[in-house]
């Protein structure tokens, strides 16, 4: 694990076999534009968006780390390339929890990417950030997050009406998953 400073507060990188997660950047704006831009891909994450509200999610994952002390990580193959997606924490002001939440272009897809960046997410939070319990949620229509959570030996907590209007399932992800 790497500590990179950014603005006074300590923001962690890891790694796993195939990926190096750090926090992202400024110059990941064209990252976040396309994926954003994309109806398919952003279905389930806010979008489509317009490139200023993109960029408003990239600055609310940056601000996430400055206000809570954790945030989402870009998911940067160790091969080589461009970015492919992001896996992290997030807790919205007004959302009744925090939750362990990922997004992957089209083309990452299917890789097993998520499960190998959620795993190592997981063990972060419960190992280094020393929380007790690690939560996901999502929309009811997502498949994909759904087997991404069976995979990860999710386990259903409850269902709660979130501040959008969409009541969701919430999951426990165990610490060996």
């Amino acid at each position: 694990m790497t500590r990179l400073k950014h603005n006074g507060e300590m923001m962690q990188s890891l790694g796993t076999a195939r990926f190096h997660l750090r926090p992202p950047s400024a110059e990941d704006f064209p990252l976040y534009r396309d994926f954003f831009a994309d109806p398919d891909a952003s279905l389930f994450y806010g979008g489509p968006l317009r490139p200023d509200q993109a960029w408003r999610v990239l600055a609310g994952h940056l601000g996430h780390w400055q206000l809570r002390g954790y945030g989402m990580w870009l998911l940067v193959p160790r091969q080589g390339g461009p970015a492919v997606g992001g896996c992290g924490f997030a807790w919205p002001e007004g959302w009744p929890r925090r939750e362990l939440t990922w997004w992957l272009v089209p083309s990452a897809r299917g890789t097993g990417a998520a499960v190998e960046v959620s795993r190592a997410a997981i063990r972060h939070a419960y190992d280094v950030y020393g929380w007790d319990l690690v939560e996901t949620h999502m929309d009811d229509q997502n498949r994909a997050a759904r087997g991404l959570v069976h995979k990860l030996g999710g386990t259903e907590i409850a269902r709660e009406l979130f501040p959008d209007g969409k009541t969701r399932t919430v999951y426990a992800l165990p610490r060996s998953a």
